[in-house]
């Protein structure tokens, strides 16, 4: 085993623990927010959740692995190939990192995207980038977007019409266990859609170092292994991690009454496992926060904190060139120093 593939290897692992730790606690931070669950159970169900929701959606679809490890290309195995791996890694970490400090939900999913090309393209220019499977984002992206802050807005004011003469004691207990269901939800579609994310490029570390190879249809078959793995990471990551990311999400920017927060949940949960279908790479972070600002404006637009949401918008419109960046000069400066 080379010095390079152990230190790819760690770094995709290091880069699992840290979506849990940050982007993980977005599945639970609006049932948090609300106190329809306290924050230690929420966090136990997250990691429940996300593991099961790794292995089944892998079982049915891995279609968003795919196109995670087709994406780009960083040559053929060897170590030249896992150092562009392996600054792709080292870029995610520390904009993960700075972006958990400043407690911003910036989107691992987007970082790990952008960090994988900007390496790409330090070692292989525009070539060593698979537009087809690239093109997947764009398309998530906007899907997310539409998907996740219409449905908020529109579950939200569904849910007001049909409650707005209903005790409101009966239907705050209502929620408060409908927020249960639809935390779990989000947990497990958190793990169906960045569980695949980080397993596909898990893979292409085994692929680039021999130990894996492609099917006929150029895509892996994940081992078991490689899922209890990825998914005991993640698990750890939000265990150790993710309150400010929580009070961000679920405090700040929108004071979210039960209903919204069960409402907010389910428009994420339906935008995530529609994208989780359709194989596009979309990020939860994004889809919950659209989903509770389109919850917010459909009681008053001046329910949410729309400074808070600038910020987020800003994480958002820098991480792929910002990343991206850091990535392509990593691998031009681990590739003059190995």
């Amino acid at each position: 085993m080379s010095f390079a593939f152990a230190v790819s290897v760690l770094l995709v692992l290091a880069v699992v623990f840290v979506n849990g730790w940050t982007d993980a606690p977005n599945a639970i931070g609006t049932a948090v927010a609300t106190r329809a669950i306290r924050p230690r159970p929420a966090i136990y169900l997250a990691v429940v959740c996300n593991f099961l929701g790794v292995f089944l959606m892998t079982a049915i679809n891995a279609q968003v692995a795919e196109t995670i490890s087709q994406m780009v290309s960083f040559g053929q195995a060897g170590n030249q190939a896992l150092i562009g791996l392996t600054a792709a890694m080292v870029a995610i970490v520390v904009w993960a990192t700075a972006a958990w400090f400043f407690g911003i939900p910036t989107s691992e999913s987007h970082a790990l995207i952008a960090g994988l090309t900007g390496a790409a393209l330090a070692m292989g220019g525009l070539e060593a980038v698979n537009m087809a499977q690239w093109s997947k984002v764009l398309v998530g992206l906007v899907l997310s977007t539409v998907l996740g802050l219409g449905g908020g807005y529109s579950i939200a004011l569904v849910i007001q019409r049909l409650f707005s003469n209903a005790n409101r004691q009966r239907a705050e207990v209502f929620f408060q266990k409908g927020q249960l269901g639809s935390a779990a939800l989000m947990a497990f579609l958190h793990g169906a859609q960045d569980g695949q994310k980080f397993m596909g490029v898990f893979m292409l570390a085994l692929f680039l170092n021999g130990m894996a190879q492609r099917n006929a249809a150029g895509s892996f078959d994940i081992p078991l292994w490689v899922m209890l793995l990825c998914s005991l990471m993640m698990g750890l990551g939000t265990l150790l991690g993710g309150q400010k990311i929580i009070k961000t999400v679920g405090m700040d920017m929108v004071k979210l009454q039960k209903y919204q927060g069960f409402a907010s949940d389910l428009a994420a949960g339906i935008s995530l496992l529609a994208a989780s279908l359709f194989g596009l790479p979309v990020s939860t972070t994004h889809v919950k926060t659209t989903a509770i600002m389109g919850v917010g404006a459909a009681r008053r637009a001046k329910s949410v904190d729309w400074s808070v949401v600038s910020e987020m918008v800003w994480a958002w419109v820098l991480t792929f060139p910002g990343c991206g960046l850091i990535g392509y000069l990593m691998a031009k400066l681990f590739m003059r120093l190995f």
